[in-house]
């Protein structure tokens, strides 16, 4: 389990605007990774 601050695995994923990957991501430039657990579902 992660704890607040800690750097974030290394993955790739599919998105809304296509495929993710935080590996490639950081070799352009600083990464903020946020997550929203029940951002748009009906839950």
């Amino acid at each position: 389990m992660l704890a607040v601050g800690d750097k974030a695995p290394l993955f790739a994923a599919d998105g809304s605007d296509g495929r993710v990957d935080l590996g490639a991501l950081l070799e352009e430039k600083p990464v903020v990774l946020y997550f929203f657990p029940r951002a748009m579902t009906g839950g």
